[in-house]
């Protein structure tokens, strides 16, 4: 099924709806007790807000879009073998650590894809109270404001953004990217890795990532004219996890050279 233009404009703007309401109600939970858990490990955090925000975005989805498919991070979504159709990705919280013990540096995330092809991707700055937003057909915006291509740096004209775990154990030949860059960073959420990107102000990011954390940020990088691969080159498998590389294309050639060789 291909959207018009007019449909996708239309789905942005509902979006952007839900999004102000869920970062009022996101502000007013951060000032009120957390519910705080654990899922795999101990650096593996939940929260109440995680948990509430799936579910009011999943249920809108619903409403909105009732034949569609969502892959979502605390298990009220559904369980997706293809990319047939609509396929909705939320990431209620994105960056749950930095959301309970910095209250910053998190974000709030929604993609949606039509049989397989990127449509339109939502990136929160809750803090900040900017949206990035839109899709092949559409731009890129923060708010309002039309975002520009990235200039197309290399890896050692700029910093690049990389997972800490991975970083720390020399994986993926991290240590050896983080060596050639001119600066590396280390932000711990995908979201606002992704926004530095698009805005230029890292030439790259790369991390293990679920489908949820880098569904939104592939669209905007995408469109933007930024390369999106797993750490190998190849396209990212939609419904599985993948070590993620997002980057200027000189910079993205740099990577994968340092990772191969």
């Amino acid at each position: 099924m291909t959207l018009s233009q007019f449909e996708i404009q239309d789905i942005d703007q509902t979006v952007l709806l839900w999004l102000d309401h869920l970062r009022i109600k996101t502000l007013i939970a951060m000032q009120q007790q957390l519910e705080v858990d654990t899922k795999h490990d101990v650096r593996d955090l939940v929260t109440n807000v995680d948990k509430d925000n799936e579910r009011m975005i999943n249920a809108k989805i619903r409403a909105f879009d009732s034949e569609a498919s969502i892959v979502s991070e605390e298990g009220f979504g559904d369980q997706q073998r293809d990319m047939n159709g609509n396929v909705w990705f939320v990431d209620p919280i994105d960056g749950t650590m930095n959301f309970v013990k910095e209250r910053a540096n998190f974000a709030i995330m929604i993609a949606l894809y039509v049989d397989n092809k990127p449509v339109l991707g939502w990136i929160l700055d809750v803090v900040n109270n900017v949206v990035y937003h839109g899709g092949p057909q559409l731009g890129v915006f923060a708010n309002h404001l039309r975002l520009d291509n990235p200039v197309n740096d290399t890896l050692s004209d700029g910093i690049v953004l990389l997972s800490g775990a991975r970083l720390l154990y020399g994986m993926f030949g991290y240590d050896k990217i983080a060596k050639s860059a001119l600066g590396y960073r280390v932000i711990g959420a995908a979201g606002p890795s992704f926004i530095r990107v698009i805005l230029g102000q890292a030439v790259g990011y790369s991390s293990k990532m679920m489908p949820w954390d880098f569904a939104a940020g592939q669209v905007l990088a995408k469109t933007l004219g930024l390369s999106v691969s797993d750490i190998d080159g190849q396209p990212l498998n939609m419904l599985s996890s993948n070590i993620v590389l997002v980057a200027t294309n000189r910079a993205h050639r740099d990577i994968l050279t340092l990772h191969q060789s």
